[in-house]
């Protein structure tokens, strides 16, 4: 039964320790955490944090040991040689009583041991003072009296900041010494303080300024690949700069973005080749079915098909061609929501639009215009309520739509962003249309840096939100 009982007893122990071993990886990823959160975010002050945090630590330690053991090491070997002064005075006197007014002790005290020496009569020694803050002076003059002379003593160290003055109870009179602060107390402290930290700034002084040269061509390479990712032109002054590893960095986001385009001329040269070998060919058919007998309604048919043939080639086209060659420019999104107006009336449908912050954003401007028809066009397409809200503020827009429509289920929001995609559900595409609407309301959108998501809309339709840096 003892048995039993110390191996439940060794078993509770074993899981205490392995619950114990399993938690602390957890505190520890949970002290980081909270660390990571209140670091700074920015490489330059992360980067500062590394050269000044050892350095304060380093000089913390520093400062640490050189006040608890060669200051208070200095200011008890001083105040111990002056208290022996003190002490050798008291000796003459009580060894030569017949020199009533101690004349020759006065002046071997005041010539030999730069002591002002004064004799008062034996009234009680004033009540003890208040101790400063930092009282090793008076900790050490206290115990060397007490070892040395060992009699009822008074001391002041507070009143004048240059003077320590010492009483000490005699027989029949009271002894009072006024010392000078540097003999016994290492009063040259504060020369090292400021050593210490004229050296500190001199260092962040030399370090910042370096600090700041090896970030600024990082922050360069990250503005020239953000304005790339957003379809703005590369900064004409950016070239590679700073430490080896940051100039390959740059090197290699040069050679993509340059093969990027090269990839994006070379696909648009084709297709556009391709469009013009395909125009003509459509071209002929046409001709052909013009000049050739037979049913009008078989030749009706025929040219429906070559006319949805040739716009299904026009919509690939601009859907691979992603208006890639157009300029960043100002785009006004106050007139823009005005010519929704217009169009909300002749295709009667109500509309109501709001429009937050700056009306004007940098994007370009044919695509971004595009990328709003395209996906707000869809909405006037299905619904007979559209809400349109946009939001232009700290450096991005938001773009929202709402409708009443029939929607779009949630398993098939993404699948409609692939191109020449057409639902056979509620919001089917037209006759006219070609499946690539919403392919390159996407491409444009993703073009300037931005996305397309599709939510349920509290009119009970279907939500679009459209996200771009501005």
């Amino acid at each position: 039964m003892a048995t039993t009982q110390l191996e439940k007893k060794d078993g509770g122990i074993g899981d205490l320790a392995v619950r114990t071993l399993k938690a602390m990886p957890r505190a520890w990823n949970r002290f980081w955490r909270l660390v990571a959160l209140y670091m700074p975010k920015r490489l330059y002050a992360r980067s500062l944090i590394i050269v000044i945090a050892p350095m304060i630590l380093l000089q913390s330690v520093v400062a640490f040991v050189f006040m608890e053991r060669h200051w208070q090491t200095v200011t008890q070997r001083l105040s111990q040689a002056t208290i022996a002064d003190i002490a050798a005075i008291i000796d003459m006197m009580e060894t030569y009583p017949h020199d009533a007014d101690y004349a020759n002790v006065i002046r071997i005290a005041q010539d030999r041991m730069q002591l002002k020496v004064d004799l008062l009569p034996p009234d009680p020694l004033p009540p003890p003072g208040p101790k400063p803050f930092f009282s090793i002076l008076d900790t050490a003059l206290s115990s060397e009296i007490t070892r040395q002379i060992n009699r009822p003593f008074w001391i002041d160290t507070v009143g004048n900041s240059n003077v320590v003055e010492v009483r000490v109870q005699l027989e029949g009179k009271v002894l009072r010494v006024f010392v000078r602060r540097s003999q016994a107390y290492a009063s040259n402290t504060h020369i090292f303080l400021i050593w210490m930290v004229g050296t500190s700034l001199v260092l962040l002084m030399i370090a910042i300024p370096f600090l700041r040269n090896q970030i600024r061509p990082i922050l360069t390479l990250a503005e020239a690949a953000e304005s790339f990712g957003k379809g703005r032109p590369m900064p004409r002054d950016f070239r590679p700069r700073g430490a080896e590893e940051v100039r390959r960095a740059g090197f290699a986001f040069i050679q993509m973005r340059e093969r990027i385009e090269r990839q994006i001329e070379q696909r648009t040269a084709m297709l556009t080749g391709v469009s013009h070998d395909l125009r003509t060919i459509l071209t002929r058919f046409k001709l052909q079915l013009a000049l050739a007998g037979g049913k009008a309604e078989t030749k009706a048919a025929l040219n429906q098909d070559i006319d949805d043939m040739q716009s299904m080639l026009e919509g690939y086209l601009a859907f691979a061609r992603g208006e890639a060659a157009e300029d960043t420019g100002r785009f006004d999104l106050e007139t823009y929501l005005q010519k929704l107006g217009e169009e909300a009336q002749l295709r009667k449908c109500k509309l109501s639009t709001t429009l937050t912050g700056d009306p004007a954003v940098h994007v370009r401007p044919n695509a971004f215009a595009r990328l709003l028809s395209n996906v707000i066009g869809n909405a006037f397409r299905y619904a007979k309520t559209v809400k349109v809200d946009a939001n232009h503020g700290r450096g991005s827009l938001t773009v929202t739509i709402d409708d009443d429509g029939p929607g779009i289920a949630p398993d098939k929001r993404e699948e409609v962003f692939k191109p020449f995609l057409r639902l056979d559900e509620a919001r089917n595409l037209d006759a006219s249309g070609t499946g690539l609407g919403l392919s390159i309301a996407r491409d444009i959108a993703r073009s300037h840096g931005g996305d397309i998501s599709l939510e349920d809309s509290p009119l009970g339709g279907l939500r679009a939100v459209i996200k771009v840096p501005a």
